[in-house]
């Protein structure tokens, strides 16, 4: 059985208050996550001060905002994860950042050192800023929403020229929220056969829906090794990217659906049968029995047996061998037929 890596992608739910991220962390924590993603970031270096607002930039009712303050302004310090950090040590959850610029990459490469990587889609096709990743020989998730099939490639290639480290191809965008029809589960089967890469789905469905903690168990039949899902304290306060994030609470049953789910799934190859398999079977199967009195001495006939369920007796596939056998008991309509029942 295989373990599902999850990811509670906390983004920017901290609202740029350090207390707040630390929070979110150890709900994750306790939910069961066994990563938390965070989002490092230079402004100055990731997006020109006009950049425009509008729709799909950032949540629902900061459209008009300049998003480039509105994210100064809940962005946190390199100090702050510094102390997120050293806190996520201390607890046992292992971080996955997304350093948006190269300054944020190396600076989250030497101070933090995370256990994952992720590329976002606005640097995908940045090929230094990919090359320079992959000589951390970290494994790194390549956010592949909204990216061609040979943009995916090209960016593979710049990694693997460089790395050998684990490669993680993740399907999946935030529409604040995605739509249904926008997830495509299918396709990670599609990206496993294209590119021999393990694969993952980073699922942005609306979070108040009770679809929410189920579509991305879908993902894991397909292939998906790692899933990720947004994490926030309160989705009443409508802080970023709260469309597809659950709580705490909502995000621990997520967690106890995906292990539930691994469980059902087992294993693909045909091995003996388990234990409960060999009850169910030894209760279920008919065996054979007298469709009529039977008399002692009398040699046993096909019209003698019948297949009923019954808790003793032969199964029906040694009815060959027992054609033309001596009966050395009387035995009953019904009664199970036995080897020792045989002369």
């Amino acid at each position: 059985m295989e373990h599902i890596k999850i990811i509670a992608e906390m983004a920017w739910a901290h609202d740029g208050q350090l207390e707040k991220a630390i929070k979110i962390m150890k709900a994750a924590k306790e939910a069961g996550a066994d990563a938390i993603g965070i989002h490092v970031t230079s402004l100055e270096a990731y997006m020109v001060p006009h950049y425009g607002s509008g729709k799909g930039k950032v949540s629902e009712g900061k459209e008009h905002l300049q998003i480039y303050n509105y994210l100064s302004d809940i962005n946190l310090s390199n100090e702050n994860w510094i102390a997120f950090s050293q806190e996520a040590k201390k607890i046992g959850i292992d971080l996955c950042v997304m350093p948006n610029d190269l300054a944020s990459l190396e600076f989250v490469h030497t101070q933090i050192k995370p256990k994952y990587f992720v590329v976002s889609a606005a640097s995908f096709i940045e090929r230094e800023f990919i090359e320079q990743l992959a000589k951390t020989n970290t494994t790194t998730f390549f956010r592949i929403g909204g990216a061609l099939l040979g943009e995916i490639e090209q960016a593979v290639t710049w990694f693997k020229n460089i790395s050998n480290a684990e490669l993680v191809l993740l399907h999946g965008f935030q529409n604040y929220p995605t739509k249904l029809e926008d997830t495509n589960i299918k396709q990670l089967k599609s990206l496993q056969d294209i590119f021999g890469l393990p694969v993952g789905l980073a699922d942005h469905i609306d979070g108040s829906s009770p679809l929410a903690l189920n579509i991305p168990l879908l993902a894991i039949p397909f292939g998906a090794t790692y899933l990720e899902k947004h994490i926030t304290w309160d989705r009443n306060e409508k802080g970023e990217d709260f469309e597809s994030a659950l709580n705490p609470d909502d995000f621990k049953t997520f967690v106890e659906y995906v292990r539930a789910t691994e469980i059902a799934l087992g294993i693909s190859s045909w091995q003996k049968l388990s234990e409960a398999s060999m009850r169910y079977r030894n209760i279920t199967r008919k065996r054979v029995v007298a469709a009529k009195p039977i008399t002692k001495g009398q040699q046993l006939q096909s019209s003698d047996l019948t297949f009923k369920r019954s808790d003793i007796g032969l199964t029906p596939e040694m009815t060959d061998l027992l054609l033309g056998r001596t009966i050395k008991k009387d035995i009953k309509e019904n009664e199970a037929i036995e080897w020792e029942d045989l002369a």
